[in-house]
Formats: structure tokens, sequence, C-alpha cells
């Protein structure tokens, strides 16, 4: 206790002595070679205010939660698949890039590793978990068609121009719809027929196909889109039993063991820029696998089928930005009635299914 505190209690009684002490204390002050300044009270705490930006973002958040839980299951599905279109974009555009370079196999195996560490990494459950399965054949068939499709339709978009392997993989949408009826019992429409059929002549727009333009590799992007259309199918399926955690972990285990040893086989040191747009590629592959996997699990194949067609846009932007293609004017053309006919997909999409009526 400093001198000057105990110099005040001297000569007080001892009954007094918390007071004295007390009413010594706001004349304390250490000594600073000048006068002690008084202590003068504190203002006031004033209520903080949260800036009207946040408020705006917070009451932005709700009403967007809001549509989101009125959104019919097809509107969320467009959403989800819209999405993926876009995360694809960039993915693909980084195949094209490092392919020339990069064997294919290699491409999908590094890309496979790195997918299924995310996945394991930010989900809930352990592995065991995820593995978890009643239908493990068709998991397995999913794999497979995913490993095919991947072949064929990669190695296209490495050899020929992006928008011709994007335009000529549109033919997946005829596949995805017939199986959807045949194989999946979906109701499909007149409008959406119409839809698809509208799309499918912008996509011919832009194609021009000749006996003379399809080769061997705009032949692997029809095989390609047939066997995505496969995949499709397959998610469908198993939407009503498995996580989407654990389509993807199959999809991994069966992708990594195909490829690990043609991979091996083939392999070529990637250099540090390529090693960059490696795991780029593989970082929006699985962003991009997610979505798409939601999409189908929520919204109908049928529905959802013709959004498709918009990737074609994104496939035109990405290759004149990095690969200086400049699209054909019927590309325009084409890409006017695609952009029509996905914008009236997702405004059908937007309307609930109609309800049935209780029974009594």
């Amino acid at each position: 206790m400093s001198e000057e505190r105990q110099t005040g209690r001297q000569g007080r009684p001892a009954d007094d002595d918390g007071a004295a002490e007390t009413e010594a204390l706001p004349r304390i002050a250490e000594p600073t070679g000048e006068a002690a300044m008084p202590s003068l009270p504190e203002p006031p705490p004033v209520a903080m205010q949260a800036p009207e930006s946040t408020s705006r973002i917070a009451q932005g958040r709700q009403r967007l939660r809001a549509w989101w839980a009125a959104a019919s299951p097809n509107l969320r599905g467009s959403v989800y698949m819209l999405s993926a279109l876009l995360v694809y974009a960039v993915m693909v555009g980084a195949i094209k890039l490092v392919g020339g370079f990069i064997p294919l196999v290699q491409i999908l195996l590094i890309r496979q590793i790195i997918m299924s560490l995310i996945i394991l990494a930010l989900s809930a459950g352990s592995l065991r978990l995820m593995m978890r399965t009643t239908r493990p054949g068709l998991q397995i068939v999913r794999g497979v068609l995913t490993l095919i499709a991947m072949l064929c339709g990669f190695t296209a978009v490495i050899k020929i121009p992006l928008a011709q392997s994007t335009a000529i993989g549109f033919s997946q949408v005829f596949f995805v719809t017939i199986a959807a009826v045949l194989i999946l019992k979906e109701v499909v429409d007149a409008r959406r027929w119409a839809a698809t059929a509208i799309g499918f002549v912008g996509v011919l727009i832009m194609l021009r196909p000749t006996s003379e333009g399809l080769d061997i590799y705009a032949l692997m992007a029809v095989a390609g889109a047939f066997f995505s259309a496969g995949i499709t199918v397959s998610v469908r399926k198993l939407a009503s039993s498995e996580r989407t955690d654990t389509i993807l972990i199959w999809q991994g285990i069966v992708l990594i063991l195909a490829l690990a040893l043609p991979a091996w086989f083939w392999w070529v040191p990637p250099d540090a820029k390529q090693w960059f747009w490696l795991i780029v590629l593989s970082l929006f592959g699985t962003a991009g696998q997610w979505l798409i996997t939601r999409a189908y699990q929520v919204g109908e194949a049928a529905a959802l089928a013709p959004l498709d067609f918009s990737r074609l846009i994104l496939a035109s932007f990405t290759g004149f930005v990095f690969f200086a293609e400049i699209p054909a004017f019927s590309t325009w053309i084409g890409a006017a009635i695609v952009i029509t006919a996905t914008l009236y997909t997702i405004r059908k999409n937007a309307r609930p299914f109609p309800r049935e009526p209780a029974s009594a």
C-alpha cells in the first residue's frame, strides 16, 4: 500500500477506517511531478447499434431461407443444377489446359483422390458409416459408368473445340428423358418434351453436324453423353436409400482402383503450374459432383435435363477467354434458342407439384 494511503488512515478511529479509506480514494494520485487531476466520472455506456448494412444482409438471408423453404423440389434441383454447371465450367477449362501435357488417367486419378479426401474430411460420420449401403451392386455400376463417361467425355474435351464437344454432349438430354420414362417411371408432360426438343434443335444449329465433321472424338463425346445419362438414372435410383457422401465415396473407391495401375504406368511428373491447375480442377470437380448429385436427388431427372443446355454458353465463354475459340454466328443463334428453352424449364420447375386430395 502507498505511503499516501497510509497517511490518510492515521488519526482516524478504527470503526471509521473503511469510510476514511473510501473518502480518501478520490484524492489519491501517483506522484507525477504535476498537480493531480481530479478524477471524472465515466460516461454512461452507449448502446451499440448494428450497422444498417448488416441488418439488410440479415433480412436478405431470412428472405432467402423463406424462399428456399417454399420452393418446389424441381426448383431446388434447378438451383443445384445451374450451380454445378458454373463450377464444372472451371473444371473443364482446367482439364483442357493440362490435358495436353498430363495423361487423362493421371488427371482423373489425382482429381478423384483429392475429391475422396475432401469428402472424408467434411463428412460427419466415419468411413465405415459412409460405406454402409443397401445396394452395393448399383454403387459399383454407377462407378463404372462414371469412369467410362469421364474417359470418353474428357478425351473429346481435350481433342476437339470446347464448344463442339459440349454441344455434342447435349445428346444426353434425349437419353435422360427417355430413361426417366422407361426406367424411373417419371411422368413427362408435353411441355417438357417440347422444351427438350427445342433445346436440342438449338444444339444442332450450333453443332452443324456433317459427315466430315463427325470424327472419332466426336463419337466419343456422344458415348460420354450416353454413359452420363446412365449416371443420372443410377443416382435417381440410389437417392431413395443412400446418402450423398455414400454415393460419392463408393464412386471414389471404384475410380481409384480402376485408374491406379494405368496412371502409374503413364505417370508424368507435373510442374508447379500444372499442380496448381490439377488442384483447382479437383476442388471444383468435387463441388460440382456434390451439386449435381444433390440436384438429381431433389428434382426429377426429366425436369432437370433441359437445364444442361446452359452449359454450352459457359463452354463458349471459357473457350473464348482461355483458348481464343470464337464461336460461329450459328452458335449464337442456337444459344438464343437454348437459353429460351432453359428459362422456360426453370419457370416450369418453379411450380409446385399438385397435391393429391386427402382420403376420407
